[in-house]
């Protein structure tokens, strides 16, 4: 075994990129506070080809020095939009025909690992503030919560991390039924 260098990784430009196929994903991020994260939900969207990010309240927007640092030129590729009120969004994306996921610990909430995707549907997960999680009015106007299982101590994860996960569990249910 080796490892490969950039060359044979076959990696698409910016510009395939954008005119390629995405998944029917997207990310809102909701009062994140760190550009840091923000930075990495960008290259986790770019690695996943996620269909757009939406930024909402106070979260940093693109061009940022902060932002860049993690996201290394994925602001470049992956869509993205800032809206003021996550609620408004919310709706619109419903009305799209979104399904959309607040990624909270909530009574009812369901596990990851039972998370049941209806495969022709597109998908929105919420992520919220990295003190607060994610805002009441939004996990009341959400179709459902996602709770990612934890066994430790500490009781939430890293905003961006999380996003992570979810991207990852969502895409290899994609990629199990392409199979």
């Amino acid at each position: 075994m080796k490892k490969l260098v950039l060359e044979e990784l076959n990696r698409i430009s910016v510009a395939e990129f954008k005119q390629s196929d995405k998944n029917p994903i997207v990310f809102i991020l909701d009062d994140v506070r760190s550009m840091h994260n923000v930075g990495s939900v960008f290259r986790t969207a770019d690695a996943f080809r996620v269909e757009k990010i939406y930024l909402c309240g106070i979260t940093g927007t693109p061009p940022h020095r902060e932002i860049e640092k993690t996201a290394l030129g994925a602001t470049d590729s992956v869509a993205w939009e800032h809206c003021l009120h996550v609620v408004d969004l919310i709706k619109k994306l419903q009305a799209q025909n979104y399904f959309v996921w607040a990624v909270e610990q909530t009574e009812g909430s369901t596990k990851l690992h039972e998370m049941a995707l209806n495969q022709q549907q597109k998908q929105a997960f919420i992520f919220g503030n990295e003190v607060f999680g994610v805002k009441e009015t939004a996990i009341e106007t959400a179709d459902a919560c996602l709770e990612i299982p934890q066994f430790g101590t500490k009781h939430s994860l890293n905003v961006s991390v999380s996003v992570g996960i979810v991207a990852w569990e969502v895409i290899n249910g994609r990629l199990k039924m392409d199979n």
